[in-house]
């Protein structure tokens, strides 16, 4: 084998983060500062991420908190909604970490509902996708969305309105909008395709009235901050996170060892299949990808998992979803896209015959299976030590 190429994001720091949280709300991209779009507010709600993404929430939040102060919001007309979507729901000690121990006990902090009877319907977008939004979120006169900043494969980028849809969307919602993926296909870092630009079009009814995106490392460590008007906000975030994320996928290579870097990437199959979708676009047809993930919360879906357990034939499993989209067992389709063209290996905490029916072959000792494999001279090998924020660069449209 070669020496092995690092395939791997940017990822320095340039400030401190209450440097960095402090500039951007004292001076935002665009739109009124929080102060400002705050004033004469009666109830706000902040929507922030659930512990699957990297989002250092604890640290930004005593500062929106300390505005929406001075703009004359008492912590009793504030609450903080976890934008799950369909994710699990998070443990009260899952949510002091998020919030930090300090906001936790001042502001009331709650999981988002998916279920119907806990949102609200104020309409349907052009492509028909029902608007349901969490009652909280609706009720509010003050909505601030916050989150972080990454190429994302099926709305081309997250952050921005993610955190209002899908975050605290109803299921039947969410469902819909995602079902559009199968029809158009999104590029990776672009916000221009109709799956995302339906989720901007709920904002006619249920608005964002200001966004706190940031741009965190694989430790949750923040690399920078923009504040303001969500659009333009998150439009000028998109453009730093495209300067960090993205890796030249010219090179393909016969092996790709990929981790994805770690909790909280790993603490699912449903989050590892990321990391494994970006292995795939530096591995060459019928090349070998080695991904390693903890998965202690095995599949991270329940149906996904449901499915995997117990429809028998591949095949049948993807003609059903290509008849009608299923929110969960849409990963089974992204499995199937990889295991195809490429032999695919899973180190991971995960039970052996769970690996075999997800579509993997196991590799428990993950040293004794790359002794294994057998390559002739010249095999060109990759190592993506940071997976999940290692993208391949898209080519010009």
């Amino acid at each position: 084998m070669s020496t092995p190429a690092v395939l791997d994001y940017r990822s320095e720091a340039d400030l401190p983060a209450d440097r960095i949280i402090r500039s951007a709300l004292e001076q935002p991209v665009a739109g009124k500062s929080l102060r400002e779009a705050a004033a004469g507010s009666k109830r706000a709600v902040i929507l922030i991420s659930d512990n699957t993404r990297l989002c250092p929430s604890r640290l930004f939040l005593p500062a929106l908190l300390e505005q929406l102060n001075e703009a004359g919001l008492s912590d009793e007309q504030i609450r903080i909604v976890v934008a799950l979507g369909m994710h699990r729901k998070q443990t009260e000690a899952e949510l002091i970490e998020l919030a930090g121990e300090e906001v936790f006990r001042r502001v009331a902090v709650v999981n988002h509902s998916a279920l119907s009877e806990d949102c609200v319907y104020v309409g349907t977008t052009s492509s028909g996708t029902p608007i349901e939004i969490n009652r909280i979120v609706v009720e509010a006169d003050l909505r601030i969305a916050t989150g972080n900043i990454e190429p994302h494969r099926l709305v081309g980028v997250s952050g921005g309105v993610k955190a209002l849809v899908p975050g605290t969307a109803s299921k039947r919602c969410i469902e819909a909008n995602h079902a559009l993926s199968q029809k158009y296909k999104a590029r990776l870092g672009d916000p221009d395709n109709p799956v995302h630009r339906d989720l901007e079009e709920v904002m006619r009814v249920v608005p964002v009235h200001f966004l706190f995106n940031v741009i965190a490392n694989h430790r949750r460590e923040m690399l920078e901050a923009f504040a303001g008007e969500l659009i333009p906000t998150h439009r000028r975030g998109l453009e730093a996170a495209r300067s960090r994320f993205f890796v030249n996928a010219d090179t393909k290579y016969d092996l790709v060892i990929a981790s994805t870097g770690g909790y909280p990437k790993d603490m699912q199959l449903y989050q590892a299949l990321k990391t494994l979708q970006n292995a795939a676009a530096f591995t060459k047809p019928g090349g070998t990808i080695i991904l390693a993930a903890r998965c202690e919360e095995l599949f991270g879906n329940g149906i996904f998992q449901y499915w995997i357990e117990t429809v028998q034939d591949r095949n049948t499993i993807m003609s059903r979803l290509n008849e009608q989209f299923v929110l969960g067992a849409h990963k089974i389709a992204h499995i199937q896209e990889i295991v195809g063209p490429y032999t695919v290996y899973l180190h991971t905490d995960m039970p052996d015959p769970l690996v075999e029916l997800a579509g993997f072959i196991p590799a428990p000792d993950l040293n004794a299976t790359i002794r294994s494999l057998r390559f002739g001279d010249g095999c060109e090998v990759a190592v993506m030590p940071h997976g999940s924020l290692t993208f391949p660069q898209p080519q010009s449209p």
